[in-house]
């Protein structure tokens, strides 16, 4: 293995062992100078860091390095003014030439773009307002302040921002979280007074405001942070004033981050803040669809499966997609030939249930209706088909179709699990009735009233 792919594999085992701060603090700056028989020289961009390499993670990358190669290395730090008075770093400098090229992190995660976003009506305005930005950053729309409940699409749309800006441009572009920022700027005020603390905050200014375009993702997380938010509000003024784009998300408004300073708030205004709503049922089951494109059980699912998760996962991606794993491991394990209703609610079970159906309106309406008639929930959920029982179901089922916004795959799951079909059937049933019995009107008229 060559000697800057075992660097970057020791690199890349710390960053899994360590936070997301701390591997950016105190590792990614890193560079190789060489490997030598049992001694490893490294490039670091302070004193401050060969004081905290040397005291506090050493033996965290000397024991990474054992596991990757079975040898007892000796670490050695070097700053650049070291560096120049090392009398073998000419001869050394072709060799280790690639190893000293720094590569700039973006942070971006180059799966989620705008090719994979799906767009409905909830986030459509983000999405143009997103596209806007990434093929003009910097000029329109200056900072772009996308908020909406966790789980919408907000990351997803913030990195599909940052990849196309990459891709078309040779602008430098940074993705971080408010959480990753406030680490960083609060390992400043960690650190011993003197001249590498100031070095220390002028590279933590300097790796913000020399960007062209920064993504800082959950702003509000700043809210108990009035320091960092005094850091934040000067990266803020001096990209701005230097036309650089900014990109902020948040799970509220602008006015309603109400423990951030004004003064901040009222420029998150100045661009366009724009909000993404929960996905619609339509939007989730397009949702659904794009992800069950690259897995192997695209071709086995039913409609019904399709609509039994959306209504199951009404306002969070993420939910969508850990149902889809469920769905994938109980696939894996029983390996059917179609994954239909029954299958996906036995896989799903205690996924879903404990999340759908907490202001079930579905099952007021049925409680309404068993009490009218004096029998019970359960009897509506029944297999029972006589006349006392089955009646009463059309009625619950008509009433629920007619007086809710739920589908009919989510109505037919709740009386017993029974098909969309069987729902219309009985929909159908009590509006042919209504044409003929006026009795009947009054009744509904009363169990509405009781609603």
């Amino acid at each position: 293995m060559k000697t800057h792919e075992l660097f970057k594999n020791l690199l890349k085992e710390i960053e899994g062992e360590v936070s997301r701060g701390t591997y950016t603090t105190w590792f990614n700056d890193l560079e190789l100078i060489s490997i030598d028989d049992k001694e490893i020289k490294i490039k670091v961009p302070l004193q401050i860091h060969k004081q905290i390499l040397k005291t506090t993670y050493y033996e965290l990358l000397d024991s990474t390095m054992f596991s990757l190669t079975g040898i007892n290395y000796e670490f050695k730090f070097f700053t650049e003014d070291e560096l120049q008075d090392e009398t073998n770093l000419e001869s050394n400098k072709e060799e280790n030439e690639e190893s000293q090229i720094i590569v700039w992190n973006t942070n971006l995660k180059p799966n989620l773009n705008f090719d994979n976003y799906v767009i409905g009506e909830s986030n459509r305005l983000a999405f143009i307002s997103a596209m806007n930005v990434a093929q003009s950053p910097g000029t329109i729309r200056n900072p772009l302040f996308i908020y909406g409940k966790s789980g919408t699409g907000k990351t997803h749309l913030m990195n599909a921002i940052g990849n196309y800006i990459t891709e078309h441009s040779k602008k430098r572009v940074l993705y971080t979280t408010s959480n990753d920022f406030r680490e960083e700027y609060v390992c400043i005020s960690k650190e011993n007074k003197g001249k590498e603390a100031i070095e220390y905050a002028n590279n933590f200014k300097n790796k913000y405001r020399n960007v062209d375009v920064l993504i800082i993702d959950d702003i509000q997380f700043l809210v108990d942070s009035p320091l960092t938010q005094q850091e934040f509000f000067h990266t803020f003024e001096s990209l701005h004033q230097a036309n650089k784009q900014i990109i902020i998300s948040s799970d509220r408004s602008p006015d309603d981050l109400k423990k951030i300073e004004e003064r901040l708030r009222s420029r998150f205004k100045w661009g366009l803040p724009v909000d993404i709503h929960p996905p619609d049922f339509e939007l989730r089951c397009e949702i659904i669809k794009q992800k069950l494109q690259n897995s192997s059980i695209k071709d086995k699912v039913n409609k019904d499966v399709i609509e039994y998760i959306a209504n199951g996962c009404q306002s969070d991606v993420r939910h969508i997609e850990g149902t889809i794993n469920r769905l994938l491991v109980y696939t894996a394990l029983y390996t059917p030939d179609r994954i239909d209703l029954n299958f996906a609610i036995e896989a799903c079970k205690d996924y879903i249930d404990n999340n759908i159906y907490q202001e079930n309106t579905i099952s007021h309406i049925q409680k309404v209706v068993a009490d009218f008639y004096k029998i019970t929930v359960d009897d509506l959920k029944s297999k029972k088909r006589s006349n006392n029982i089955a009646y009463p179901r059309h009625i619950a089922m008509y009433l629920c179709r007619s007086e809710t916004e739920e589908n009919l795959v989510k109505i037919g799951f709740e009386f017993g699990g029974r098909d969309h079909s069987t729902v219309v059937a009985s929909c159908e049933k009590i509006k042919e009735e209504l044409q003929k019995n006026s009795n009947l009107e009054q009744v509904l008229k009363e169990i509405k009233a009781k609603l």
